[in-house]
């Protein structure tokens, strides 16, 4: 091995095969895979000559020993990056990567359109009743068709909560395909920027609620976002109204939701993130007819696979040659990195 390889290592497996044939094309780097069970003594010597981790984005896929906290840091001294797979990071503490001097990056817009694709599936296949007509069909003959009346997207008005890329092609969908009104609540952008995103800003989560037919879940899991839709705010929703989370568990109290399905507050609601990944069978939203459910496999289509692996690639390719990344999640590290880097690498970074 060449005394300036650059040391890359994952775990279980990678969003696609385009991430390894991008790294495979550098003789100057090398990459090594590693698994949830990976004995020390296999797992050690890769982790302690480690530079970059390419890491999963699940808790419950990667074992916790791998996880971006500061055990992982402590076993991985010359580690430099760390790419999240997608652009969830619910593997790693930006606190802790921080203070070991390591950058965190993710692939944000890579899997949009397949997670806004799959808002607009779940807003359609509620409002047209879907779940119930097909049920009641596969039980027995013994139906009217006008129970499963459903209601028009057309002109209807929808409130995302984080309008960035998915959002923000949600919103474009939305109101190119159905004309609807489009709010949007999100405290870091401008109404000017919201605007050109196609939509309306509206100063408060709760004045959405009032206003909106569809609410969709499109912002990140925060300790800001947890819990942020919880009884109080589905008691302001209209009764007609339904609710989508393709975002992240969490950021919703399924309990609460329960509660106001049952109690009739709110018409229904599309699921593809959980607290507990995957729900267990008997979980209670999964018992409800006008719960759509999904196993947090959104943005989980060949296409957004293949565009998160990519960018993956390149973005880490692109550090490793000493480039700043545009996907930065902890901004502040950087001059740390950069010594750090200059260290351990030989060249300095970008500024």
């Amino acid at each position: 091995m060449a005394p300036n390889t650059k040391r890359v290592f994952y775990v279980n497996n990678v969003a696609a095969p385009i991430f390894l044939e991008i790294l495979g094309k550098r003789p100057d780097i090398q990459v090594d895979k590693l698994v949830n069970d990976s004995p020390d003594a296999e797992a050690e010597p890769i982790l302690a000559q480690a530079h970059a981790f390419q890491i999963g984005s699940s808790r419950q896929e990667l074992a916790m020993k791998f996880q971006g906290y500061a055990p992982l840091f402590a076993r991985c001294p010359n580690l430099l990056l760390l790419s999240t797979s997608g652009a969830g990071y619910d593997t790693v503490s930006l606190a802790d990567a921080t203070a070991a001097g390591v950058a965190v990056v993710n692939q944000a817009g890579g899997n949009k359109e397949g997670v806004a694709e799959h808002v607009m599936a779940m807003m359609l296949t509620l409002s047209k009743r879907i779940p119930q007509a097909d049920k009641a069909m596969r039980r027995s003959a013994n139906y009217k068709r006008p129970d499963f009346m459903g209601d028009d997207v057309q002109g209807r008005t929808i409130g995302i909560v984080g309008i960035g890329h998915v959002g923000g092609r949600v919103a474009e969908l939305c109101r190119g395909l159905f004309q609807m009104r489009v709010l949007a609540y999100d405290p870091y952008l401008t109404a000017e920027q919201i605007a050109a995103k196609g939509a309306e800003k509206v100063a408060t989560l709760e004045e959405l609620l009032r206003a909106a037919d569809y609410v969709s879940i499109n912002c990140p899991h925060t300790a800001e976002t947890r819990g942020m839709m919880a009884a109080a705010q589905f008691a302001l929703m209209q009764p007609h109204a339904y609710f989508i989370n393709t975002a992240r568990g969490g950021i919703h109290d399924e309990a609460a939701l329960e509660a106001a399905l049952k109690a009739k507050q709110v018409a229904g609601a599309g699921l593809d993130v959980w607290e507990e990944e995957p729900p267990p069978a008997d979980h209670p939203l999964l018992q409800l007819d006008n719960v759509v459910a999904s196993p947090h496999n959104a943005g989980i289509t060949v296409q957004s696979r293949h565009n998160i692996a990519r960018i993956a690639a390149e973005q880490m390719v692109d550090m490793l040659d000493g480039k700043k990344p545009p996907r930065l999640l902890n901004p502040e590290v950087w001059p740390v990195y950069r010594e750090r880097f200059a260290r351990i690498l030989g060249v300095t970074p970008e500024g």
